[in-house]
């Protein structure tokens, strides 16, 4: 027998019948993509272009001045109890400090009370605690190799001293600690991902072979993407974050996409169907699922080109392409794949007897879905009432939502001790630790009126008291750049921080350097460069909302030629979205939930997340919508009313679609368990959007809004009746002699 066929039912059938060519040319795709790209090697995005606005601007200045790189290190010396900081105790600390310090390579400029012009900034004013600051200089990268020397003799003095505490916080120390522990957590969380989707898929299937194929589909399809980010960085430069995104976007749908597939194809050999009609089945109808919901999600994924900022187009190349990667590899190797595993009886190898006589007598419908889906469909007004409540009420604390980049006060103070440093010398020493830096460019820097306008510049600014020392002014080696620092008020990225942005570049900087005739001026900093990229990201939300949404239309409008589902699949997924953004709101802005999660929360949510979680969880939304959908359509062209159709599609898809977003909740649920809050908030976000999103949504609002609409759900205005008909349900003929 043989199926008249679409797209993916033809590429399924040469699949099939070329088995060898099919599964080796895969597997040469994934080696070759994977070793060009590691010699061609991925062009990384510079830091500084990855900012907005005036404080990009600023940086790209200074770095093009070419100022000597350092990083500047700090020593907190306290004295335990009553020991104050004239202490000799404490004095003998810092001597031996300064004197460690001295004998080491690549350490200068340090500073200490033990210099009576340094005493005013390394002596707190309550007396207790002494900072010997001192710089190292470098790149960041390569201080960062080098920083272990100062470490241990920091730890050597904190040894020989126990009555005082002594620590060291900086750039590079911190930066080292930091990406330590988030390498030790991303294998440590890639191993527990991969454990509890084995595990989720060997209860789906009920067979170990059978559930490693997702698993092996996701896994060769993220590193033959790796691969392809060498060369396609050569086009644009790429976040070296989008591998992170990678690994996330290509586990999720590289083992939605063969689940979709697989289980289809259990499904039809569940019903006597052989091992050969049933793929074919499945290629023609989950395959094709497969497709549309993969240009759907990759339409979703473009939308981060719109975002207006260069990290989100790393993020958009990475996540389309290997969503492309998974959808190819879905439809091509494996249905030879699949083929050749029931050609050897092996698709049932490493049975689970309970799991797999369990599957066997559903007859691929979930009899506990299958309970929900009856009252629901029994009641479907209370039931779009009581589900869409719940999400709205979920909704509501999002109106409310902040935006914060938390900074160093997104990590973890228990798992990263060294954040503890970082918060006792803010409290010793406030404000110097986050400087905002007017940058001035002119032919001369040192000319007289520009020096006065920098001095006037500086008094001026510290007369608002927005601003405060330490202050300092860096003149290029060129002198045609000046860049004066100045403290902040509050942690860097708060209300107050901005204020001091604010009046500096509004009333201080106008008033000053910005009369100068042919100079430009720019106010830079982490406060300023966190408060453009927000302000970005609020200006660029409205345009990939509609470029995601309007796509995503167009595609549910073709393929079902309805004007209902397109509409009823926006308001639905926006609904779980916007009950995600009130629980991260809830738990990270409001501080429900700190012991558990283990942070301290920050008053806001991190600027970049909100635009990422919607294109990614509308996306992702999307590959249960269709394959849903497709189903229900199915049932409706093979004549059953739109009532049967609704019970018969959901029914024998709540299994998949219910283990597919275990999986997916498995996988972004580790990323909670990591010590940036940065990282907390996108688990959290993703894997509650998709819990709601397979429950609430999939579960109870879709067949009960389908069931009070009927056959409205099919409406198609007379004036789009032009859109090819796409049939759902393939045509099984008589093979050919």
């Amino acid at each position: 027998m043989q199926t008249k066929g679409n797209l993916a039912a033809r590429a399924g059938r040469w699949s099939a019948q070329h088995r060898k060519t099919a599964i080796l040319g895969w597997l040469a795709f994934v080696v070759l993509a994977f070793v060009i790209g590691g010699g061609v090697g991925m062009k990384e995005l510079d830091v500084t272009a990855s900012g907005n606005g005036e404080s990009k601007r600023g940086d790209m200045i200074a770095e093009a001045a070419d100022f000597p790189d350092e990083s500047g290190e700090q020593v907190l010396i306290q004295g335990k109890g009553s020991i104050k900081a004239d202490d000799p105790r404490v004095t003998a600390a810092v001597e031996e400090v300064v004197t460690r310090l001295e004998k080491l390579d690549g350490v200068s400029e340090i500073h200490s009370p033990l210099n009576a012009e340094d005493r005013a900034d390394t002596v707190s004013q309550d007396g207790r605690s002494v900072v010997v600051n001192f710089t190292m200089p470098g790149e960041l990268e390569d201080v960062e190799q080098r920083i272990d020397a100062p470490l241990a003799a920091v730890a050597a003095v904190q040894a020989a001293h126990p009555d005082v505490r002594v620590e060291q916080f900086g750039d590079a120390s911190a930066t080292k600690i930091a990406n330590e522990k988030a390498a030790e957590e991303e294998g440590r969380g890639h191993m527990i991902s991969l454990g509890l989707t084995l595990l989720i898929l060997l209860v789906a299937f009920g067979a170990l072979v059978a559930a490693g194929v997702p698993l092996l589909l996701a896994i060769t399809s993220v590193v033959a993407t790796t691969g392809l980010l060498g060369p396609a960085s050569q086009l644009t430069e790429l976040h070296d974050a989008v591998q992170q995104v990678i690994i996330l976007v290509g586990l999720a749908v590289g083992v939605d996409y063969a689940m979709f597939y697989l289980r289809r194809e259990m499904e039809e050999r569940d019903k006597g169907r052989s091992a050969d009609v049933a793929l074919e089945v499945a290629a023609a109808t989950s395959g094709r699922a497969v497709l549309i919901s993969g240009f759907t999600v990759m339409a979703a994924m473009a939308g981060m080109f719109f975002a207006g900022n260069p990290v989100f187009v790393s993020f958009g190349v990475g996540s389309i392409l290997v969503v492309g990667v998974a959808m190819l590899g879905s439809v091509t190797v494996l249905p030879a794949v699949l083929s050749y595993l029931s050609q050897k009886g092996w698709t049932e190898k490493g049975r689970v007897p309970w799991v797999a006589k369990r599957r066997h007598a559903a007859q691929g419908e979930s009899r506990v879905w299958g309970a929900i889906l009856d009252r629901v469909l029994k009641r479907p007004l209370v039931s779009v009432i009581v589900a869409g409540g719940i999400l709205v009420a979920l909704a509501v604390p999002a109106l409310g939502m902040q935006f914060k980049d938390a900074g160093y006060d997104g990590y973890s103070r228990e798992s990263m001790p060294v954040m503890k440093t970082y918060d006792r010398i803010q409290a010793a020493f406030p404000g110097g630790a986050v400087p905002a830096q007017v940058v001035v460019e002119a032919d001369d820097v040192t000319t007289p009126e520009v020096r006065a306008a920098l001095q006037e510049l500086h008094d001026q600014a510290i007369a608002t008291g927005q601003l405060s020392e330490p202050s300092g002014i860096d003149v290029s080696p060129d002198k045609t750049v000046a860049v004066m620092s100045l403290a902040v008020n509050g942690s860097g990225t708060d209300d107050a921080s901005n204020r001091s942005v604010e009046v500096l570049r509004e009333d201080v900087v106008p008033a000053t350097v910005g009369r100068l005739g042919g100079a430009e001026v720019a106010v830079t900093g982490i406060t300023a460069g966190s408060k453009d990229f927000l302000d970005v990201m609020k200006s660029h939300l409205p345009l990939v909302f509609g470029f995601v949404l309007a796509l995503a239309f167009v595609l549910l409008l073709v393929t079902f030629r309805s004007i209902v589902v397109p509409i009823k699949a926006i308001v639905l997924n926006l609904l779980s979205v916007g009950a995600a953004y009130g629980v991260l709101t809830l738990v990270f802005q409001e501080g429900h939930g700190e012991q558990l999660l283990d942070f301290q929360s920050a008053g806001g949510i991190t600027p970049w997340l909100p635009l990422f979680l919607f294109v990614i969880l509308f996306g992702l939304s999307m590959d249960y919508h269709v394959f849903i959908l497709s189903r229900i359509r199915e049932a409706v062209d093979r004549g059953m009313s739109t009532d049967q159709a609704v019970a018969h599609g959901i029914k024998s898809t709540a299994g998949v679609v219910t283990s597919a977003a275990a999986v997916m909740v498995a996988v972004f649920s580790t990323f909670a368990l990591g010590s940036s809050q940065d990282m907390k908030q996108m688990g959290v976000g993703l894997a509650v959007a998709i819990l709601l999103d397979a429950t609430l949504v999939r579960a109870v609002l879709l067949p009960a809004t389908m069931k009070l609409l009927g056959k409205r759900n099919w409406y198609l205005p007379a004036r789009l009746s032009w859109l090819p008909r796409i049939a759902h349900e393939p045509e099984v003929q008589p093979a050919a002699a």
